[in-house]
This record gives structure tokens, C-alpha cells and sequence, in this order.
């Protein structure tokens, strides 16, 4: 079996919007599990009595089970989150069954909150246990390999997306197998405006017979309130349970099987979504608090009631063209309501900038009431349009700050800061980002801030993340949805308060060691700061701790004094506290800073330096990073799986377009029966449809542009072809009944010859309406957008991408085929020529079996056919060449002369093709088709067309 991928694939990748990606081709004796995907599983003795039909019973949970079409039962949903002092340990546990008859792929896919650290990661398969262990990347992949060698089991895990956000484990599981998946991770919850937010995602994807969200809160500073909102609609509503206690809290949200349904009758679930706690803490000293235990402490800074410091702030918005439409409405909806919110003490400016840069006033301005509307208007006056000049702005914007701090218009206590709004990578101007980087800092001087709001998936975030750390500042990102306005005005009111300048925390340099960062440029309202680090609890009875920092009308100095073993009475008695949280806080603050450290650092040397650090920590601590690889094994070790991060989460894991692998090595040798699975579920493949349909039965347009029509009730070929111009979009399917949209966009050939121009199809677009995905297919590359989310493959990739049960399989340089569930499936050939051809170029075709479930009401130049007409063909008489007759076709009410000739199917041999014989209709299928060809032009590449 060949470039079979392995026993397990998990999946490490960012937001809500996930893709698989199966690494290899499609393995040769995948027919034969379609087989028995379409037979039913075939009962055997081992089947019936064997392993697979272990009890469920000790689960704890009899009775019936729920199940979907897919037969899949779940048994148990469960999350435990324990949070003790900001740290939030979270387990998410799913127990399921396989009671179909045939083997099928069950998915465990949770998402994990930005930013948190994977711990642990262990499945069951009906008894068989899988666990997991760090280790360095390059060691962890040679352990991968040398498995694969030996004919091991291995799988492999790979992330492309932006950020790890999601994780998804798929299995194959025979009937009556129970599998049941654990995944551990921990996190700081940070303090944003006034809270404490701990969100966890609840989407078990179906009705289990046991869910389960269950929250403990331990702070010792005591608890101030504790606040669950309806985050997951008002059909829960009563159904969370809080009971808070001085320094503690339970939150427990049970709702029964009936309470999941979405509607009392239905079998689905409404539990889709995120879990909220919102929570706060008593505050009694203004030096903040801190917590000793197990050697570590932790500080936790938080004043309140300080005057605002006086604010300077550039507001530097990207008016590009890409900003066009809903993000500038909601972008200048969010700014009209911030400038409203200046305080009278405050000065400001904007800049907009597109590939120019305009300034509504060359220096900063009070917030006076006039011209904070004149600003507005200024605003509400913005047409994007143009490129993207990044680099000119914020110069522009630092220099309007350093002028006027140098001409003593600045008060010295006020902040100073930029905040950057954009949606996209530079395109005029500089656009090498580390020379922008360079250019900014070397122009702030750190002598202020700068804040960068991302919006959408196409900027470059880790650059926003690279220059305002480097800078004092904090990046967000946007993804740019309905609440654009809402999201970018909770950014600004996180910066919109500052209370103190230059904070720096002070302790005995005899007593602790390994400090995180201990200096800050400024504390904002509602947030805190934590400082963390190792202490002597041995030789020391308390530790004091002195912040120092400039307030709105002082100079502060804060002393903190606590006893080492004031924790320690308080930890032991609550079986929930984690004893290690100390511990596991000082290292999550210590890797994000190292990271952070690295991304600044000045020299390949000192990079190098603090790697090696980040890796000592990830392996000391039990974590996941760029740096380490999470190994999965059972207890023999003869069966493993590999996790691991990509250097660049841009581009995934390694060289090359999502980190495909052509001509994988067969890693399915020596692996038990239960565990032949490949990465693409079976249901969605398309081989499933069967054999591939024949020359003669499909529908195809190729080459400049021939189409090709195969009408199966009177078992008769025809075709014709279109001259149109290169840049017209031709509609070949529009299907408002099932949402479907297939155009062509026509592109011509290098020069005309014999005063005529060929056209052939260049790009072909399909759009799924009901999935909200688009496929655009050029001769360079192949790319999925589901909204602003968007994954593109190369021509020289061999891969499947799997979306919402949308399956796309690319084989190298030859073909992709497009298979939508059971119901649909396209095929788009390339044809590469020679580069230097005087004439040629690189064209597309496309391939439409006439089975494809469209619904009545398709049309377009092949949609139309899905009714078949009444054709009839006669009075065949002689042509002018021997080989092609002349007969008269009765269509439509339409009497036409038609020609037989010759069209070619070039999907199985892709130089020479296959011969069709058909009858051809003339003048652009005039008479054949409805309309005119015309009629059939589409303004872009995802338009559905109008009948004609």
C-alpha cells in the first residue's frame, strides 16, 4: 500500500476555521474499503466476540444513546477546568462508540484558547492506550522516522494555519469500538477591562448522553464576583449552577439529553459555542499582591483608583482598496465612537494612508468638542481605494510625536502613543517588514507606544506582534465579522486609560532569582501585571516587594511584604488547588517573554542563545512550542504519532506549500487491522463514486473552449465551441437550488493565428453558496476561501484538503478533483506548454459527470443540460471531407446542420488524449444551447447568471 498515511492524524490549527490536510495520495487499495463502506462492514467472528465489542458498561452510562445518520454515539462530553490564581488547568474528555456496521473515521475537535500551552494529550481504543511525551523537534521526528522505517505505526502531526487554535484527532474506528480522547492544556487568564474571562469551547457536534462543564475557581485574594453570561444562547437559560464562597467558586453547567436538543424533537444539538466565566478579585493594597508557594511567587499588580494619565495619540487607519466595504463602514463606526471618548486632557491626530499619506492635522490637537467633530467628519469623509504605505505612516506618525515633544507641547506626565489599524501586508513604499521594524524603532526611540489592530486573515500578524512588542505596545486581531466595531473599540478602551508610567518592581536580589520582566513602560486601567519568579523559601521567613512608578499627580513608591508560608495551610486544604500553579505560571510568563526576546533579537547568535533556552524550558515544563515535538505512543512503543509546530504558521511545518509530502513512504506496514486508516474519511473520497467515468459518458470542456455535452437518454455526444474574448467569464453552472456556481474565465493565446485569437480557460472559480466556500483553480495554483480564511496549493503539491465536506485532491502537475459528499464531483486538467511557445499558453480543462445531483433549476452553458432535450438526428449525408458527415439535429424547436467530428478527453493520457466522436453545432451552439453565448457572460468569477 502506498503513500498511505498513518494509523492517527491530529491537527494543530488556528480559529474556528480548521482545515485537514492528508499528507500523500490517495492509497491504491482504498477501493477496497470503499467496498465495504458501500456492502456495510461484513460481520466476522472477531467482530462479534473479539475485542471490538468490549462492554461500554463501565463507563457508567446505559441506556440508549442519541445517534446521527453516522451511527456514532456519545456517551460522555466532559470539561474540568480548575483555575487557581489565574492559572486554568483545562481537561476536555469525549468518550464515543462506533455502532455502525462498517468502519468509519470519529473526530475529537476542540478548540484551545490563543496562547495556551498542550500539556498532555492520551486516547483510549478499547483498552489500548496512547500517551504522549515532549520532546526536541529534530529528536522526535527521528523517532518518527526510525518508526516508519522498522514498519511501525506512525502518524504525523502538522499545523498550517495562523495560530494553533484548533485541535482535531480523527481515528478510524470498526463497529462497535469505543474510543474515548483527553486533552490537557493551561493557560493565564489575563485581566481585560476589569475582568477576569475564562472561555472555554463547547462543541461536542452531537447529543451525548452525559455533558458536562465543570469550573472551579480558587483565588486566594478572595473572590469579588463571579458572573457566568449566556454565551451559549437563552435556550440554557437556569441551567448553570454558581455557588462562590470567600476565596472560591463552582460553576457547573449539566444540562440533560433533552435540554441539548435544539428543539424537543430533534436529534441535534444546540451546545455549540463557548463557555464563559467572568470573574474578579479583591484588591486591599495598591502594591498589589503576592503569592508564595513551592519556591516560586507570583505579583500580581492591579491599582485602581488613580487618575487617568493624560493621553498624546496618533490614530493611523489603512484606507487601502482592501479595506473597501464593510470593514471602512465599521472601522469609521468604531473611530467616531473612540474619538468620543478623548478625554478633555488628551491630544490627538490622524493619519489615513493608502499608497499616500494624509494627515487631517500636521500636529496634535486638544480633544476639545470641536475638533474632536470636525475629526469625525474628517472620518466619516473616507473613500478607500490604493496600495498600502505602512512604512511612510508610522514614520509619519513618530515624527509628528517627536516634533511635538521636542517643541515642550507634551506634558511630561502624559503617554504617548500610535495606534495602528490595518488589514493587509505593505505594497508601496518599503516592503521588506524587517526594515519597517528597524525604521519604527530606531524613530519611536522608546519613548512611546505602538498598538496594532489587525483586521482579517490576510495581514501579517506576526509582524503587527514583532513591531509593537518591539515598541512597548501589544497587537490584537480582528477577523473582521459583524462585530468589527464592537471588537475594535474593546481594543482601544484597553489602552484608553492609562493610570501609570514607568513601573518598575524591586525585590531582594540575595533572596530571588530567575525574575520575569520587572520593568513596565505603562499600566492601563482594568488590566494587572504579573511578575514572577523563584524564591529562597529555605533561608527567608518574607519577601518584600517595592514598585515604584509615576502616576497622574506622584511619584509612587509601593512596598508589599508576605510571609513564605502564609499559602502554604490554605493550598493543602483545597483538593482542587494545583499545587504546582507557582510553578507553571513563572514558566508561562518566562517562555512568551523568551519568545518575544527572540523575535527582537539583534544577531543569529543571540537567537540561537535564547532557542536553546525556550527548548530547555519546553522540555523541563511538559509543553508544546516551535521547538518541541509532542510524541504519541502506547505502551509497547511499536505504534506512534508525532505533533509538532511549524517554524513559519504562515506556511506550515516545512519547506513547501502546507507542508505536503509526495511520494510518502508506506507507514502502514505491520499496523493491526482495527487501526487501516487513511486521513480522509472514505465517505468523502472520490473514488467512492466508482470507476472513473468514461470518455463517452461525461460532460468536459477543454482546450479553446471545446464543450462537450453527453446526453444519457439518447445516448448521443455533442459538442460545440465558444470564441469569445480574453478576460470574458463564461457561466458553465448555476445552480440556485443547490447553491452551486461553476464559470471559467477565458484567457488567449500569445498572438492570433490565422487572424484568429484562441481562447482557452485559464481560471475556473467554483462557489458553494450553502458552504460559504469558494475554489478558484488557476495554472498556478489552487486555492479554498471559506470568508476571509483562505488555504492555496501549488500545482507541484500532491495533497487533499478537506472542508465542511467539501474534499479537494490534487495530484501533481495533472489534475484536481473537487468531490462534494456524495452528491457531486468536478475535475479541472492542467495542460503546461512549452514556455517559450511563440503561440500557447497554459490552459484549464473541466470534467462534469452528468450523474452530479444538481437541481432543476441549473442552467448555464452545461447546467442547462441537467433537463436533457429531445434531440433528434437525420438525413445524414456526405461532407466535404469523408470523415465528416453532415446531418440535420432537431432541438428545442430548432432545425440545425451539424458535423460529425472528433473532441478529445485528456484525462487519461494528458499529451495525445482520447477521441470522442460527436456531433458539432456551429455558431457557438446557437440553436442548442438557450440564448445566445452572451447571455451567458458572468461579471466575476463566483457570479451566478441570469437565464436567458
Amino acid at each position: 500500500m502506498k503513500n498511505l498515511s498513518s494509523f492517527l492524524v491530529l491537527f494543530l490549527v488556528s480559529g474556528v476555521r480548521s482545515f485537514e490536510l492528508v499528507i500523500g495520495d490517495i492509497p491504491d487499495e482504498v477501493e477496497n474499503l470503499i467496498d465495504l463502506e458501500m456492502d456495510g462492514f461484513p460481520s466476522s467472528p472477531r467482530a462479534r466476540n473479539g475485542r471490538y465489542q468490549r462492554s461500554t458498561s463501565d463507563w457508567g452510562y446505559d441506556g440508549d444513546l442519541v445517534e446521527d445518520d453516522d451511527k456514532v454515539g456519545l456517551y460522555s462530553y466532559k470539561v474540568q477546568s480548575t483555575i487557581t490564581s489565574r492559572l486554568a488547568n483545562t481537561m476536555i474528555q469525549a468518550k464515543m462508540v462506533n455502532n455502525a456496521r462498517r468502519p468509519q473515521p470519529i473526530m475529537f475537535d476542540v478548540q484551545v484558547p490563543k496562547g495556551a500551552f498542550i500539556d498532555n494529550f492520551t486516547m483510549d481504543i478499547n483498552g489500548i492506550t496512547f500517551t504522549s511525551h515532549i520532546r526536541e523537534k529534530s529528536e522526535a521526528r527521528k523517532m518518527y522516522a526510525q518508526a516508519k522505517a522498522k514498519g511501525k505505526a506512525a502518524g504525523i502531526v502538522r499545523s498550517n494555519a495562523l495560530d494553533m487554535e484548533n485541535f482535531q484527532t480523527e481515528v478510524n474506528v470498526p463497529p462497535g469500538m469505543r474510543i474515548q480522547f483527553q486533552l490537557h492544556y493551561h493557560e493565564m487568564i489575563r485581566r481585560k477591562l476589569s475582568s477576569y474571562e475564562h472561555v472555554i469551547s463547547v462543541k461536542p457536534g452531537r447529543l451525548a448522553k452525559h455533558l458536562e462543564v465543570d469550573v472551579r475557581i480558587i483565588e486566594p485574594q478572595g473572590l469579588r464576583y463571579v458572573h457566568v453570561p449566556n454565551s451559549l444562547g437563552d435556550h440554557f437559560n437556569g441551567i448553570t449552577t454558581i455557588s462562590k464562597g470567600e476565596k472560591k467558586a463552582h460553576v457547573s453547567f449539566k444540562p440533560t439529553m433533552d435540554q441539548q436538543r435544539k428543539c424537543p424533537k430533534c436529534s441535534s444539538t444546540a451546545v455549540d459555542g463557548n463557555f464563559v466565566v467572568q470573574y474578579d478579585v479583591n484588591r486591599e493594597t495598591t502594591g498589589g499582591e503576592l503569592e508564595i508557594f513551592n519556591g516560586y511567587f507570583i505579583h500580581f499588580f492591579a491599582p485602581e483608583n488613580l487618575d487617568p494619565l493624560p493621553k498624546n495619540i496618533l490614530f493611523v487607519i489603512d484606507v487601502s482598496g482592501s479595506m473597501w466595504g464593510l470593514k471602512m463602514k465599521q472601522t469609521i463606526e468604531a473611530m467616531k465612537a473612540i474619538l468620543s471618548e478623548l478625554r478633555a486632557a488628551d491630544q490627538f491626530s490622524l493619519i489615513d494612508f493608502n499608497h499616500n499619506v494624509r494627515c487631517w492635522r500636521d500636529n496634535l490637537v486638544s480633544a476639545t468638542p470641536a475638533q474632536v467633530e470636525d475629526a469625525k467628519k474628517y472620518i466619516q469623509a473616507i473613500h478607500p481605494n490604493g496600495g498600502t504605505n505602512i512604512n511612510e505612516a508610522l514614520l509619519r506618525a513618530t515624527f509628528i510625536l517627536n516634533e511635538a515633544k521636542s517643541l515642550g507641547m507634551l506634558d511630561p506626565n502624559s503617554v504617548s502613543m500610535i495606534v495602528l489599524v490595518s488589514d493587509g501586508d505593505p505594497t508601496v513604499g518599503e516592503l521588506k517588514l524587517t526594515t519597517i521594524q528597524k525604521n519604527v524603532k530606531q524613530s519611536i526611540k522608546d519613548e512611546f507606544s505602538l498598538f496594532c489592530l489587525g483586521i482579517g486573515f490576510d495581514v501579517d500578524y506576526d509582524f503587527l506582534q514583532r513591531i509593537a512588542t518591539d515598541n512597548r505596545g501589544m497587537a490584537h486581531r480582528i477577523f473582521g465579522n459583524q462585530e468589527t466595531s464592537l471588537q475594535m473599540k474593546n481594543f482601544y478602551n484597553q489602552v484608553s486609560t492609562p493610570l501609570l508610567r514607568k513601573i518598575q518592581f524591586n525585590y531582594p536580589q540575595e533572596s530571588v532569582s530567575d525574575v520575569t520582566q520587572s520593568s513596565f513602560h505603562n499600566y492601563f486601567g482594568g488590566s494587572e501585571i504579573v511578575v514572577a519568579g523563584k524564591v529562597d523559601t529555605e533561608n527567608l521567613q518574607h519577601l518584600e516587594s517595592i514598585v515604584t512608578a509615576t502616576a497622574a499627580n506622584a511619584e509612587l513608591v509601593l512596598e508589599t511584604l508576605r510571609d513564605v508560608e502564609e499559602l502554604d495551610g490554605f493550598m493543602k486544604k483545597d483538593k482542587y488547588a494545583d499545587p504546582d500553579f507557582t510553578r507553571k505560571l513563572w514558566a508561562y510568563l518566562t517562555v512568551n517573554q523568551m519568545m518575544a526576546e527572540r523575535n527582537a533579537a539583534p544577531t543569529a547568535a543571540l537567537k540561537r542563545n535564547i532557542t536553546k533556552s525556550i527548548l530547555q524550558m519546553s522540555l523541563d515544563h511538559h509543553i508544546v512550542t516551535p521547538f518541541t515535538a509532542m510524541l504519541i505512543e502506547n505502551a509497547e512503543k511499536d505504534e506512534i504519532m508525532l505533533a509538532d509546530q511549524p517554524k513559519d504558521p504562515r506556511k506550515g511545518c516545512c519547506p513547501g506549500t502546507l507542508g505536503l509530502t509526495p511520494n510518502a513512504p508506506n507507514n502502514n506496514k505491520g499496523l493491526p487491522p482495527w487501526a487501516n486508516v487513511t486521513a480522509v474519511p472514505v465517505s468523502f473520497m472520490p473514488e467512492q463514486r466508482g470507476s472513473p467515468t468514461s470518455s463517452l459518458t461525461i460532460n468536459r470542456v477543454d482546450n479553446d473552449p471545446h464543450f462537450t455535452i453527453h446526453l444519457p437518454k439518447s445516448q448521443k455526444n455533442i459538442c460545440f465551441n465558444i470564441n469569445s474574448e480574453p478576460g470574458k467569464i463564461l457561466n458553465l453552472v448555476s445552480d440556485p437550488g443547490t447553491g452551486v456556481v461553476v464559470n471559467g474565465q477565458l484567457v488567449g493565446a500569445k498572438k492570433a493565428e490565422n487572424k484568429k485569437l484562441n481562447t482557452y480557460f485559464g481560471k475556473i472559480g467554483f462557489y458553494f453558496q450553502k458552504k460559504g466556500l469558494k475554489v478558484e483553480i488557476s495554472t498556478e495554483k489552487i486555492t479554498l476561501k471559506d470568508g476571509s480564511y483562505a488555504i492555496t496549493l501549488s500545482w507541484a503539491d500532491t495533497g487533499h484538503v478537506i472542508r465542511k465536506q467539501l474534499l479537494i485532491s490534487v495530484k501533481r502537475e495533472s489534475n484536481v478533483t473537487i468531490t462534494v459528499g456524495k452528491e457531486m464531483s468536478f475535475m479541472v486538467l492542467l495542460h503546461r506548454v512549452w514556455k517559450k511557445h511563440p503561440v500557447n499558453v497554459d490552459f484549464l480543462g473541466i470534467y462534469i459527470p452528468p450523474e452530479n445531483q444538481f437541481s432543476p433549476a441549473a442552467h448555464g452553458l452545461i447546467g442547462q443540460f441537467v433537463s436533457e432535450p429531445e434531440v433528434s438526428i437525420h438525413h445524414q449525408t456526405p461532407g466535404q471531407a469523408p470523415e465528416k458527415p453532415q446531418a440535420i439535429m432537431e432541438v428545442k424547436g430548432n432545425k440545425l446542420t451539424v458535423t460529425r467530428g472528433v473532441q478529445k478527453d485528456y484525462r487519461t493520457d494528458r499529451v495525445l488524449g482520447t477521441d470522442v466522436l460527436c456531433w458539432f453545432v456551429h455558431n457557438s451552439g446557437k440553436g442548442f444551447i438557450d440564448g445566445h453565448y452572451r447571455d451567458y457572460l458572468v461579471p466575476h468569477l463566483y457570479s451566478f447568471m441570469k437565464k436567458p
